[in-house]
């Protein structure tokens, strides 16, 4: 094998979460920066998100809209055709807005008059004042301007996600994209498919911006972290985007739902589009991966790796057992290169716990890995990232909660 100078390049795909970058990503850069290679990231799902949400991208989508034949207009099209124009005019400070840039923004949004409300808005119809009031005042009372104001931006983005859904592609959510093609799917078939149909905009726009972060970084390798079914149909659409940009540029699958879905790999295409597919923890077969493409180890020296065998276009799983990398040496992950001020707090329900989901800006923070009681019947204990419990000092975690703080101007932690 022929050594390659290394530069990787993380990427979340779309969707994953608006208000807060997916941890895993920031975990490899920052393992692979303490141990010396240079590594990048970018999260794909919220720049398509924007990128969409924005009026030029909205300019696109009306034109989508056009061209569909007048019978296919439900009535979310019938709205956002009819208020087109106010669409195009609120979508830049309404992001702004919820990008937490523009709070003054706030006293126009609650007034109900400067959205177009489409049919998304029918849901506050459920809540009536008998005295003619405020129909929402029993959520936000006379002071919750902003969260009011925020709730109503929401629904207008749901909106703006059904007339993506509608005119576009009806597998489109801002969180669960396309997830009916990988979630317990007996076969690849279903998102083979997928990926063989020509392309729709938001397919164009997430390839424009995948090329877009290949020209910026320059990477060899490229991961690409998939958590949820809901990103796998956009995981393989970037990969597809890498693999027709340059051949040569190594990818990489890994990430929570590999991890529970992908344990028993053995559909030959995933490799078309993957050249290693990696299970559990990530630390230790990206290590060996990334050695075995400097020269330094061979390809059955990988660990936790499944790739396709050049003679026999099988899949092979290889796992020489190594130990993993301890908890306490994996160092503190970095949101460096990711857009911290430019994610958005929404708030999709009224429910205050639920809020915390999509509002605000966290910084996830992992204080053991795996579970220290691995007795639930419901739980399969067998899986790493459950059965092998590893905990880090107090001082460990201190420190790394001081360095995120620091680096992020942000207090506020998701604890896994």
């Amino acid at each position: 094998m022929t050594a390659l100078p290394i530069r990787v390049l993380s990427l979340i795909p779309p969707m994953t979460q608006l208000n807060t970058p997916y941890p895993s990503t920031a975990y490899l850069t920052g393992f692979l920066r303490s141990r010396g290679f240079e590594a990048v990231q970018e999260d794909l799902a919220l720049a398509l998100v924007l990128r969409l949400l924005s009026r030029q991208g909205l300019a696109e989508i009306a034109e989508a809209v056009e061209r569909l034949p007048r019978d296919q207009y439900t009535q979310t099209l019938d709205a956002f055709v009819a208020q087109r124009s106010r669409y195009f005019a609120t979508i830049e400070p309404v992001i702004t807005f919820l990008q937490g840039r523009d709070s003054t923004l706030a006293h126009r949004i609650a007034s109900r008059q400067y959205l177009p409300e489409g049919p998304r808005f029918a849901s506050l119809d459920v809540y009536v004042d008998d005295e003619g009031g405020d129909p929402l005042a029993w959520a936000f009372g006379a002071l919750g301007l902003n969260d009011k104001a925020k709730h109503l931006a929401t629904l207008y983005l749901n909106d703006l996600a059904d007339v993506l859904r509608d005119a576009i592609d009806p597998r489109f959510e801002f969180v669960r994209y396309a997830e009916s093609l990988a979630a317990s799917q007996a076969s690849f078939e279903p998102l083979a498919k997928a990926l063989a149909a020509p392309s729709n905009l938001i397919d164009d726009t997430l390839a424009r911006l995948t090329l877009e972060a290949l020209t910026e970084h320059q990477p060899t390798v490229v991961l690409i972290s998939v958590p949820f079914p809901g990103s796998v149909y956009a995981a393989f659409r970037i990969a597809q985007s890498v693999k027709a940009h340059d051949p040569k540029i190594v990818t990489l699958l890994g990430g929570g739902f590999v991890n529970t879905e992908l344990r028993e790999l053995t559909e030959p295409r995933v490799f078309d589009y993957f050249d290693y597919v990696t299970l559990d923890s990530g630390e230790r077969p990206l290590l060996s991966l990334l050695a075995y493409l400097q020269g330094q180890r061979s390809n059955k020296r990988l660990v936790r790796t499944f790739l396709r065998d050049t003679e026999s276009q099988q899949v092979r799983y290889v796992n020489l057992v190594e130990p993993d990398v301890p908890f306490e040496e994996v160092g503190t992950p970095t949101w460096d290169g990711l857009p911290l001020e430019r994610y958005l707090s929404l708030l999709d329900m009224l429910n205050p716990m639920h809020r915390l989901w999509s509002d605000g800006r966290w910084n996830k923070l992992t204080v053991a890995h795996g579970c220290y009681w691995k007795k639930c019947s419901f739980c399969d204990v067998s899986l790493d990232y459950i059965g092998r419990y590893e905990s880090a000092s107090a001082t460990v975690l201190v420190d790394r909660i001081e360095s995120i703080i620091q680096e992020t101007r942000q207090t506020g932690f998701h604890f896994c």
